[in-house]
């Protein structure tokens, strides 16, 4: 089907109808005859991808301006509905199942996991709470020890399964500030004469989610010591036990450092061991956001780059990157999971069971919210389906990728690579011979030049519509990256992308 198909809007539009006197939900027989049109749809959209360029050719406000500013007052059939997704949705989207979608980190939802979606949505669980799902909680239990098995991490670790990377991060600093001993649950940071300013260290390359962390917590942006890094973009120890030390000394309370593997900008490695040899030595929290990288770590040739993340007191993992499972899931594994409850735990008589009874886990002590959603479901469904095996393959092939098109830029002399591809992302920047070496004062105006460039250059290859790509700065540097993590890329997109980058290069020259 095509979103310009007359017939098949007409065939959507006859599917069902709407109830316009009755007072319950659609008719079981009508929501069978618009679901099956509905996967139809979805199983349409994904064969047919490629169809769509990668980002649509709007502007601002002209999706906006073509649907009605006024709610509707009376019913729709689910066809029109239908019809209407199929006109207005699909055509202007970002195509994020894209095959040439090569920028940020891909979040592309599986086969088998828009499966556990359309399932967690029908049986509508709230596992808040262990009576308010009983298989929700356990089934949570156990595919959690499912991937911390995956990544070699031992037993002591548990965890369970927030919204995003954020949401875990955050969770798991509220565990460090509780374990500092100013019990902040209960008394919170305001007017309090006996808590100096507490610290959290990061390196100047880990991600913004962590600065939204300390905001939310009362900690604030002034709590943050973002620390140098070396060549390869990783955090500098020296500089960590310099910074801890000076803080020490003029009375502030250092009480986390968050290591990162797999940073969003170049996905540089923080040396975790000796992280965590400063950390246990200065008895300060040790988080690792291995957001993007960590289901590397299926791998058992590949961990490497994590050696010494066994040590950490929490780590944050998203499924919904690397592991080809529908937004949102992220994976919070923490070995002080009493830290986490001391954090959030909160008791009503409303959540207790009638007879008193200590429940085997209730995941609302654990976090913020109250309400949760049942996504061990469809990890469930695309861990077995897949099976680590299969999983394992294609990361494997990701990684293939990515060192592939490294080879192709560090082949051609007017492209450069900007950073070490220590997983699937490769940052670079063209730089064409032609503009010869600066130096002196040309620097800056050669740098200038060459952000303007690139600029010019990425825009060109995301308006062809075949691939999309994202650029970040690196030392000040404009660079572009292809990130390869869509289950649906193949070598011929990557090639693809190569391709359209030098064409749009060579006619930016001309």
């Amino acid at each position: 089907m095509t979103s310009a198909d007359p017939a098949t809007r007409a065939a959507l539009t006859d599917v069902g109808g709407s109830q316009t006197d009755g007072l319950g939900d659609m008719d079981p027989e009508e929501f069978r005859a618009a679901a099956h049109a509905a996967v139809d749809l979805m199983a349409d959209y994904l064969a047919g991808l490629e169809r769509f360029p990668v980002f649509p050719s709007v502007e601002p406000g002209s999706i906006r301006a073509r649907l009605p500013s006024e709610p509707p007052e009376e019913p729709a059939p689910a066809g029109v509905l239908l019809a209407d997704y199929q006109r207005l949705v699909e055509p202007n989207a970002t195509h994020w199942q894209h095959p040439g979608f090569l920028a940020y980190f891909a979040t592309t939802a599986s086969g088998p996991g828009i499966l556990g979606e359309m399932l967690t949505a029908a049986i509508g669980q709230n596992p808040m709470i262990w009576r308010t799902s009983p298989v929700g909680t356990e089934l949570e239990q156990v595919v959690v020890d499912w991937l911390r098995q995956g990544v070699g991490l031992p037993p002591v670790f548990d965890g369970l399964i927030t919204d995003t990377a954020s949401t875990s991060s955050l969770i798991a600093l509220a565990g460090a500030r509780e374990t500092a001993g100013f019990s902040v649950a209960g008394e919170g940071l305001a007017g309090r004469e006996d808590v100096p300013q507490l610290r959290v260290y990061l390196s100047s390359e880990a991600h913004s989610s962590i600065d939204k962390a300390c905001m939310t917590l009362g900690l604030g942006r002034s709590s943050l010591v973002h620390l140098p890094v070396d060549d390869d973009f990783a955090m500098r120890p020296d500089a960590l036990e310099r910074a801890i030390t000076e803080d020490r000394s003029e009375g502030r309370r250092p009480i986390a450092v968050v290591a990162t593997i797999g940073t969003t900008s170049s996905t540089s490695v923080d040396p975790v061991a000796a992280i965590a040899d400063i950390a246990g030595r200065e008895g300060v929290w040790l988080h690792v956001d291995a957001a993007y990288a960590g289901p590397v770590a299926l791998i058992p040739e590949r961990r490497a780059p994590f050696a010494g993340w066994e040590r950490a007191d929490s780590i944050v993992l998203n499924p919904h990157k690397w592991l080809f499972t529908p937004l949102d899931a992220s994976l919070l594994l923490t070995r002080r999971m009493e830290a986490l409850r001391d954090a959030f735990s909160l008791t009503r008589p409303y959540l207790q069971a009638p007879d008193g009874s200590e429940p085997p886990r209730d995941y609302s002590d654990f976090t913020p919210q109250l309400g949760r959603r049942f996504r061990a479901l469809k990890l469930w469904f695309l861990i077995r389906w897949f099976g680590l095996a299969g999983l394992r393959r294609r990361i494997e092939e990701h990684v293939r990728l990515a060192h592939e098109f490294a080879s192709w830029v560090d082949a051609d002399p007017d492209f450069e690579r900007l950073a070490p591809v220590p997983f699937s992302t490769v940052c670079f920047r063209y730089r064409p011979v032609r503009l010869g070496a600066a130096g002196g004062d040309g620097d800056r105006a050669m740098e200038a030049r060459l952000d303007d460039l690139n600029a010019r250059l990425i825009e060109a290859v995301n308006r062809t519509g075949d691939v999309f790509l994202s650029h970040t700065r690196l030392r000040g540097s404009y660079t572009l990256r292809v990130a390869i993590g869509n289950i649906r890329t193949e070598e011929r997109h990557v090639a693809r992308a190569w391709e359209i980058l030098r064409r749009e290069a060579a006619r930016l020259d001309a």
